[in-house]
């Protein structure tokens, strides 16, 4: 009995090590959805869980308080990659994984992009007000040419932005997987 109880045992603790390659990738490379190295930590801590965690159950898997548990599923949770559940009974909130890591990129990419876009197009369009007041004032004709230089320079930096808001336009409506289609997991 001895013997199946010390195999048992290694083969789980085999598992956590295969699992934790991957968690420790993830941790690694979620600096890309401007979250923390430990928020990947507990977001790989919930995509190996058999059944969605409590708040407590991930504060003792990780070791961590439960406020930060707290701060981080609302990180996750403001990303779309976990989602609060209900199971009858049990009266505190639920978290699992988002199950589509397509959905959860797109919101992503859609949300942080949309935004830098639009500031960098209200800044583009500031900036082309002064140079052109500047413009209209001023007699010194370097200045003048410095400001024709600056404007061209916008102007393709605007067609720049126009273009990813038409990339971003894709992701929005969903045409980005008639370009790229989503893989068959079975394959």
């Amino acid at each position: 009995m001895m013997k199946n109880s010390e195999s048992e045992l290694k083969d789980y603790n085999d598992l956590n090590k295969a699992r934790e390659i991957f968690i420790n990738e993830i941790a690694k490379n979620i600096h890309l959805y401007d979250i923390s190295h430990s928020v990947g930590r507990l977001y790989g801590t919930l995509f190996f869980s058999e059944d969605p965690m409590t708040l407590d159950e991930m504060s003792e898997a990780l070791g961590m308080s439960k406020t930060s548990m707290s701060t981080g599923i609302r990180s996750l949770l403001d990303a779309d990659m976990v989602e609060r559940v209900w199971e009858k009974g049990i009266r505190k909130d639920l978290y699992r994984t988002e199950e589509d890591w397509y959905r959860s990129f797109s919101n992503v990419f859609i949300t942080r992009w949309r935004n830098s876009t639009e500031q960098n197009m209200k800044a583009i369009q500031e900036t082309k007000s002064m140079l052109e007041l500047l413009n209209n004032r001023t007699e010194i004709a370097k200045v003048k040419e410095l400001i024709q230089l600056d404007l061209t320079k916008l102007s393709q930096a605007e067609a720049y932005y126009k273009w990813l808001d038409d990339v971003i336009s894709v992701f929005e409506t969903g045409e980005i997987f008639k370009i790229v289609p989503k893989k068959d997991p079975s394959l």
